[in-house]
């Protein structure tokens, strides 16, 4: 077995919600942990709010939200928020496409991270910003 290797090129990475959803499973397990333990990762705020949004009790919302505010931090500037609109425009021909994850590709751009994710939209949205778009298994591999 090939030694495990943090995901992406290097650079860091804005997770989507859809990513760490999936983080436990034994097929990304040993990946995730290693790109956490390079310093790879970075959370944006809207991806905070909608996994702070499914927490299901206080105690677990004040958990998680520790853990993502210890994170470096993807904003998103009002240019950003521009940008995301700009790429809306320019993708209106690809299946629609989540306003959530404009703005997540949209403030890993502003970083100059990419985005780790299991949703076939970044794929679109990564080449529009010019950014790397990483699944955390191939598609169909996991839940």
């Amino acid at each position: 077995m090939p030694p495990v290797e943090p995901y992406g090129s290097g650079e860091p990475l804005v997770f989507d919600t859809s990513a760490w959803n999936r983080q436990r499973d034994p097929v990304v397990l040993a990946r995730w942990l290693l790109t956490a333990e390079s310093d790879l990762f970075a959370v944006c705020p809207v991806v905070a709010l909608e996994l702070l949004a499914s927490a299901p009790d206080e105690e677990a919302f004040k958990d998680l939200d520790g853990t993502l505010a210890a994170l470096p931090q993807a904003s998103l500037s009002r240019s950003g928020g521009a940008a995301a609109i700009a790429a809306s425009r320019d993708l209106r021909g690809e299946r629609r496409i989540p306003a959530a994850d404009y703005l997540i590709a949209a403030a890993a751009a502003e970083r100059g991270a990419g985005v780790l994710h299991y949703d076939r939209h970044f794929d679109p949205l990564c080449r529009a910003f010019g950014i790397e778009s990483v699944w955390i298994a191939s598609p169909g591999e996991i839940d």
